[in-house]
């Protein structure tokens, strides 16, 4: 790829050197300019596009030329022109499209024409989608992201984006890539992106550098899971004319050839729809181009609207390639007003590329060596598009602040103004303090997760912070060292608790990590921490509930962690645990009822007094693998980003009698599978299916047990890995062998969509169940329905649940965001 780069900049200097170069200016015939309007040499897959700003430049050897300018919705226009060595100017006004209804008849009554050309169009959808099952071809990317408004401030931080700049209305992030772009039909495909430029950031990578063919011959387009899990459905899919109304516009001719105009519109607000203009070349069927959009009628998520205009040309006989496609995004959000233009220009396609044997492989963007070092000079002799006024200013601007971002006084004073506290940080989210200079950052936590209150401790503060520095200068590197104190207090019972974690990563190619971590602590008796302290807090306080059940423990850990590739991570672990069992020294709650019924700081259900104090030397090891796994690549590392199959994990831990002391003695399995399908319009199922048990149990603790997470408050707790209703310790067991599952559908607007004002809300079904079975006698199930996707963020769902030989459990669990409400988290 590093030769290939090198060899394009030598190819095209010589090119240019005995190259005319021809410029100019494409706008309509009021001189408002047509932003990315596609340039091609007639008779040739020579082309260009131009920018925003309408403007455009080609290098052509000495010749005479058909120069063609062509834009969605106008009439194209042909020049021919002459060019030595010398540059020439040649602007286009194009007029728009002069649509003939003449020699359509319509009856009164009758159906839209349009409707018989979409039929046809449809016959030749599969036919299309398939004709070109294996290409390759080289890409132009540049996007931009602009802003027209913001709020001064956002949860309690200062908005400032360093640029010295005050006004309202700026470019926040532009980028450009020169990529090739490999597709093999019908689930292959390779980027191999060879230059990359983002504005301001040197060593960074364009990471939307997404040559992806928006192809509407699909009959469901997957665009962007974040705008819509479900989909969006095509104008010309086998189904669209359940969806779609139509209605003929008129026709053009290009190349003797006539092109239909159909104005494509939703039958039904709130599905996913495109609504705007397909051009259809007739007797062909095939798409000529589109001028597409999506609202939040829509059903899209997140952005406000996405308009999409594409441009195919013929390439050879009966095969049309794409030549252009631009993107158009925009936002209002929580005071934020962006939008932007993500434009692709296509060219020198190849229909039958010879490739190498295991040329695709699970990486499916790579990024050369020194795609993102690339000089000035470079992009002036490769660029397509030529640069808007702004644009050139940007990088000049942004590349200069960075240089002077570098020095240690500016990070010192950019170090001041980020570091000041703030409420929002002190009380609910926490606060980081950063030197930039040292490459060191320190988090401390939200006073909401500091302070809790429970039986066993009274009053508690557990203040957790972490330490971390970045080895390496590079903002990318994998390289850096965590430690992380945790100091707890407990006021009613004055136990003092300390520990520290200390965690190293690293790993150029894969991530790995080593933790290492000691002290004496606060555990739960189930060590997978199912009871959020701040739950626990409010339950205690007002329903004299004290779930969370504790004991302390003298402790000393290591684990270490790698990625090995391919999906595959594997994890090896040594964990010692002198425990000394705790009882409640509290029975104080706001309500002041007379007779208190807080139960005993020990799993009740389980056992009939406290454990002893006793020791616990326990080896683990887990697998995990997820076949298909693909894999962003980049000079120094590799990066998983997604798998279409399900992810499979293997846990082994092992209970070591007679070292430091251990009485314990067992050795325990778990094997667990977990997917998330995605359905299309239908939906998604998520699932998660476990099976485990032990070997042989001659001597554990409750600690030991395996525990199934259940959940006593009315915050919902991790959907597929926990219970809803279930009592938390109820049915914690060392049995040979149990089966666990959870199942859960979303619906993602599917059925709600068909409501008339509620689907206003965007509110979501969401169904499922959860169960486990241990024997005949020892089995739960519990049913779930709700509404998800409330406010953007929250969730709502009635459970039901049955234990055998007991009455049936009801209640209502609200879903919160992960993080929302904080917790200590795991170690």
């Amino acid at each position: 790829m590093k030769h290939f780069a090198l060899s394009v900049i030598a190819c095209i200097s010589f090119i240019s050197s005995f190259a005319g170069k021809i410029s100019g200016t494409v706008a309509d015939e009021k001189g408002q300019v047509l932003a990315y309007a596609s340039i091609l040499v007639k008779g040739t897959a020579k082309g260009t596009s131009a920018n925003n700003e309408g403007k455009y430049f080609l290098y052509l050897e000495p010749g005479t030329y058909t120069i063609v300018a062509q834009y969605v919705g106008y009439e194209r226009k042909e020049k021919q022109i002459t060019i030595g060595n010398e540059n020439l100017l040649l602007d286009f006004q194009l007029r728009p499209q002069q649509l003939s209804l003449a020699e359509v008849v319509v009856k009164p009554g009758g159906e839209d024409p349009a409707y018989d050309i979409i039929r046809h169009a449809i016959k030749k959808r599969a036919y299309y989608q398939q004709q070109l099952d294996k290409f390759q071809c080289e890409v132009y990317i540049k996007g931009q992201l602009r802003l027209r408004n913001f709020p001064k401030s956002f949860m309690g931080q200062k908005i400032d984006f360093e640029d010295g700049d005050t006004s309202k209305k700026k470019i926040v992030y532009l980028y450009e890539t020169l990529a090739r772009y490999t597709v093999a039909k019908p689930d292959k495909s390779k980027v191999e992106v060879y230059s990359t430029k983002v504005s301001g950031q040197s060593g960074a990578f364009g990471f939307l550098s997404n040559p992806q063919i928006i192809s509407f011959y699909e009959n469901n387009m997957d665009i962007a899971r974040n705008l819509n899990p479900r989909g969006f459905i095509s104008p010309i899919s086998d189904n669209a004319l359940h969806y779609y109304k139509y209605k003929f516009e008129g026709v053009f001719h290009e190349d003797g050839k006539e092109v239909n105009k159909i104005k494509v519109t939703p039958k039904r607000k709130f599905e996913p729809l495109f609504s705007g203009y397909i051009n259809i070349v007739d007797g062909d069927w095939r798409i000529h181009s589109v001028d597409l959009a999506l609202t939040k009628e829509s059903q899209m998520e997140f952005l406000d609207t996405f308009r999409i205009e594409q441009l195919y040309v013929p390439f050879e006989k009966d095969v049309w390639v794409i030549k252009t496609q631009v993107i158009y995004p925009s936002i209002k959000l929580l005071g934020f007003d962006a939008y932007g233009s993500f434009v692709n220009v296509y060219s020198k396609f190849d229909l039958s590329p010879s490739l190498p044997k295991k040329f695709f492989s699970s990486t499916v963007l790579k990024f050369d060596e020194g795609s993102n070092k690339r000089p000035a000079d470079y992009w002036d002799t490769i660029r397509p598009v030529p640069l808007q006024l702004d644009e050139i200013a940007d990088y000049r601007k942004k590349d200069s602040l960075e240089k002077l971002r570098q020095s240690p006084h500016y990070l010192d004073s950019v170090d001041r103004i980020r570091n000041k506290p703030t409420a929002t940080g002190i009380l609910l989210t926490g606060q980081a303090i950063n030197k930039e200079k040292t490459r060191e950052q320190f988090n401390y936590p939200a006073l909401i997760s500091t302070f809790s209150y429970n039986t066993v401790e009274g009053l508690a503060i557990n203040w957790r912070g972490t330490y971390t520095k970045r080895i390496d200068s590079s903002a990318f590197s994998r390289r850096s060292i965590s430690v992380t104190p945790d100091l707890r207090y407990g006021f009613s019972n004055t136990h003092f608790n300390a520990y520290a974690v200390v965690r190293y990563n690293y790993g150029k190619k894969y991530f790995s990590s080593f933790n290492i971590a000691g002290g004496k602590r606060v555990y739960q008796f189930n060590n997978a921490n199912p009871i959020n302290p701040l739950y626990n807090t409010f339950s205690t306080l007002f329903w004299e509930s004290n779930y969370m059940k504790l004991y302390e423990a003298w402790f000393g850990k290591i684990y270490f962690n790698k990625t090995i590739g391919d999906g595959l991570r594997v994890g090896i672990g040594l964990q010692y645990q002198d425990r000394m069992p705790l009882e409640n020294s509290t029975d104080y709650s706001f309500v002041s009822w007379k007779t208190r019924s807080f139960t005993k700081n020990y799993p009740v259900e389980l056992l009939s007094q406290n454990i002893p104090r006793h020791q616990a030397f326990i080896a683990n090891a887990e697998i995990i693998w997820q076949p298909g796994a693909k894999y962003i690549e980049f000079p120094d590392r590799k990066m998983m980003i997604r798998s279409d199959y399900p992810r499979f994990q293997l846990s082994w831990q092992q209970g070591v009698p007679d070292i430091f002391g251990s009485n314990i003695d067992y050795s325990k399995w778990k094997f667990s599978i977990n997917q998330t399908l995605n359905l299309k319009l239908a939906g998604s199922f998520d699932y998660h299916i476990s099976a485990g048990g032990f070997l042989y149990a001659n001597k554990l603790f409750v600690p030991d047990y395996y525990h199934f997470n259940g959940n006593q408050v009315v915050i919902a707790s991790d959907y597929l890995t926990s219970f809803q209703l279930l009592p938390y310790y109820k049915y914690s067991n060392k049995a040979p062998i149990y089966g666990e599952g959870h199942i859960e559908y979303h619906l993602n607007g599917f059925l709600t969509n068909k409501i008339p004002l509620f689907r206003n809300l965007n509110w979501h079904l969401v169904a499922g169940a959860n169960g486990f079975f241990i024997d005949p006698y020892t089995n739960y199930i519990e049913a779930f329905a709700g509404l998800e996707n409330i406010l953007k963020l929250f969730r709502a769902d009635f459970v039901w649940g049955y234990e055998r030989g007991n009455q049936s459990l009801m209640g209502i669990r609200i879903g919160i965001p992960v993080g929302f409400i904080g917790g200590n988290p795991n170690d």
